[in-house]
């Protein structure tokens, strides 16, 4: 496994991934995370994981209701994560945080480093901060914002350009924290708990933050990754993926790929989450 140490701020600053593969460049080394002949186990086939409908936790029939809420809880233990239907955001919609997404990308680079991130912050256009010593850096560009609550936000690092990107990004917040109610309401009434017991952890100012990933195709895709394994930190994410299968997770140690579905929404479970669903599989 190749990897780095102490990376020098002018590697980390002086070029994105984009500018490297316009450029016809090779991944320099603070990218290489993997040798030629490493190998890992990880499935060829498309992983069917299971798929929630969240508009059935508010059906007339209780059956259905708790039909549903027991499909949650077996992909809750079975899984840490599932597809979400259901979820009152319209496919055109979610189609149009694609499309702003993409137009952001596409535009010049001295365009998006008009929001370009400090080494060590999180927020803004760039990649994060500093790795751990051994760590590589991940083979993208990307774009992290505080959205929620408002009074976090800092706007110095929401693009200005497309011109519609700020207004579908907070319609979008809109949407999601009304998403992510559902979701944490159902998660608890699968779990036989009560239904705010979540959220009330959570708390009024539970913070939402909105990440957009950029992954560049590269020259030599067998020693970089897009996103090396990680385990996130947060309650959990709600993923939209693109039309490109590429998303992996790890399931009894081996690394399915996970198809997309153009109107549904990947929720994964982050550390938050898990040790409550430890605890309770574990207690019950």
């Amino acid at each position: 496994m190749a990897g780095i140490s102490v990376l020098p701020l002018d590697v980390l600053l002086a070029k994105r991934v984009q500018e490297m593969v316009l450029n016809g460049e090779d991944p320099p080394q603070p990218y290489i995370c993997r040798d030629d002949d490493d190998s890992e186990d990880v499935s060829s086939s498309l992983s069917p994981i299971p798929i929630i409908d969240l508009s059935l936790f508010s059906s007339s029939a209780p059956e259905t209701t708790e039909k549903e809420l027991q499909k949650l809880k077996s992909a809750l233990s079975s899984w840490g994560c599932f597809q979400a239907t259901g979820h009152g955001i319209s496919t055109s919609f979610l189609d149009e945080i694609r499309q702003v997404t993409k137009e952001f990308f596409k535009q010049p680079i001295e365009e998006k480093k008009k929001i370009s991130k400090g080494v060590e912050e999180f927020e803004g256009y760039g990649a994060d901060p500093t790795p751990e010593e051994g760590q590589s850096l991940d083979w993208s560009d990307r774009v992290f914002l505080d959205v929620y609550p408002e009074d976090l936000r800092k706007y110095k690092f929401w693009p200005e350009s497309p011109n519609s990107f700020r207004d579908v990004l907070e319609n979008y917040t809109i949407k999601m924290k009304m998403v992510t109610e559902m979701i944490s309401k159902a998660m608890a009434k699968s779990l036989n708990l009560e239904e705010n017991c979540f959220l009330n952890q959570f708390g009024e100012r539970g913070a939402l933050q909105a990440r957009f990933n950029y992954y560049s195709r590269c020259p030599r895709p067998d020693i970089v990754l897009g996103l090396k394994p990680h385990a996130d930190g947060s309650g959990y994410t709600i993923l939209l993926q693109n039309e490109v299968d590429g998303l992996q997770i790890l399931k009894d140690d081996r690394w399915l790929t996970i198809p997309t579905i153009s109107n549904a929404l990947l929720v994964l479970m982050g550390d938050q989450m898990e040790v409550h669903r430890l605890l309770i599989f574990y207690l019950t």
